[in-house]
């Protein structure tokens, strides 16, 4: 009998063999035969300390004997309440207020409609959101509507509102964008959202940190919110805790996710100025932020986000990302010269490069034959297309990591 389950982003028509993994370490994934497979992309890019990480799995322990759940709407429990304040303390000082949910994708439609509602009740209704070329921001309508339209929403069309894109600053063509963006500000849209420095589903993309800095001064300079999606770029991915920091921006609004609990278990906030919560703040209840979901700020989740911040409190989590940059840059710099890998490109501890093919983008033939190739050496990677991208947890050890590229150089060979 064949599995029921339904795997996402896996079209089960092409028959290809799906692991099933018993149970993970560190960066390493197993199956129950004992065969191995190192984790080169974090499990989707969520694990960051490493699977299983010990101080993380006492901490879900400890809170499954207190509290497992509790309806969050007019209530609260104490690993909320810590990791709330927690998260203030270590963003930029405008940043006052937390909202909770589950995923990435839903911290972005709480973005979303914060934006939406601040103008509303404010008595200065604005519906226009901006968004950058080949973004990406989930999977739910809303978060669709702002990410770059394809084949993996084509068809949802009708249910997605329209956005104004903005050119996406590839080098030598940065000020077009800037340009862009200061006349698409002077309509008074609501917002402006981006993943700053590095576009991660649409391929990597990475642009400078001064390209953020002077985005963010042109929101501010026309009153448009500024909405960071640090979904995939925070917690260390881009070589500081968050990307943002690397361009001195602080948001009106920032999402963050997936590393929030050090991958371990789902949980999402929406960090804003106090402003948008002000603006919220009334004794009219028509007023109120309509927006909850059942397993609002889980206390289970929440005490695992708390581990995962005393870990970045505790240990040298700086250093082994310092540690996993370089060497990133030193294995990637062994194919600069490789014309079958073009536009090699790191942004912390995130490499990536583009493999020539006559059939390029998202649907080319040659994912899925990299995808197999790299699962029968012993290593999982899920190249974007044609796009080739390493992000490991930050506990890969060098010989992991030379076995994620010494496949890599052999795929090039042999695929």
């Amino acid at each position: 009998m064949t599995s029921p389950v339904w795997h996402p982003f896996t079209q089960h028509g092409l028959g290809d063999p799906i692991p099933l993994i018993s149970h993970a370490k560190d960066a390493k994934l197993y199956a129950p035969d004992g065969q191995s497979w190192i984790d080169a992309i974090s499990s989707w890019w969520v694990t960051t300390h490493g699977h299983a990480h010990p101080r993380i799995m006492a901490a879900i322990r400890a809170q499954t004997e207190k509290l497992d759940q509790l309806i969050f709407a007019g209530w609260t429990h104490e690993p909320a309440e810590t990791l709330a304040a927690e998260l203030v303390r270590i963003t930029p000082d405008p940043l006052t207020r937390v909202f909770f949910s589950d995923s990435g994708s839903t911290s972005v439609e709480v973005a979303l409609k914060m934006a939406l509602g601040y103008w509303y009740n404010i008595g200065e209704p604005r519906s226009r959101i901006l968004v950058l070329e080949h973004s990406y921001h989930g999977d739910t309508i809303g978060t669709m509507s702002v990410g770059e339209r394809g084949v993996y929403n084509r068809a949802w069309q009708p249910l997605l509102f329209d956005v104004d894109t903005i050119p996406f600053p590839y080098e030598g063509l940065e000020q077009a964008t800037l340009d862009a963006l200061e006349a698409a500000c002077s309509a008074k849209p609501a917002a402006f959202i981006v993943e700053p420095l590095i576009l991660g589903a649409g391929g990597m993309l990475i642009y400078p940190a001064w390209v953020l800095a002077e985005m963010r001064s042109i929101c501010a300079r026309h009153n448009v919110l500024f909405i960071a999606d640090e979904v995939m770029t925070g917690w260390g991915r881009t070589g500081t805790r968050f990307a943002c920091d690397q361009a001195g921006v602080i948001p009106d609004i920032v999402c963050l996710s997936k590393g929030l609990t050090g991958g371990s278990l789902p949980l999402a906030v929406t960090l804003c100025i106090e402003p948008i919560f002000a603006a919220h703040f009334s004794t009219d209840r028509a007023k109120t932020f309509y927006h909850s979901s059942s397993y609002t700020a889980n206390p289970i989740a929440c005490a695992a986000a708390n581990a995962n911040l005393e870990i970045w409190r505790d240990e040298p989590v700086q250093q082994r990302i310092d540690t996993l940059a370089d060497a990133q840059a030193a294995h990637l710099s062994l194919l600069s010269h490789d014309p079958r890998a073009q536009n090699p490109r790191r942004l912390g501890t995130i490499a990536a490069l583009d493999i020539v093919v006559p059939d390029s983008g998202y649907l080319s033939n040659l994912a899925p034959r990299l995808i197999a190739f790299y699962r029968d050496h012993g290593v999982l990677l899920r190249p974007l297309g044609n796009t080739l991208y390493v992000m490991p947890p930050y506990c890969i050890t060098p010989d992991e990591l030379a076995q994620v590229w010494s496949a890599i150089k052999a795929s090039l060979d042999a695929v």
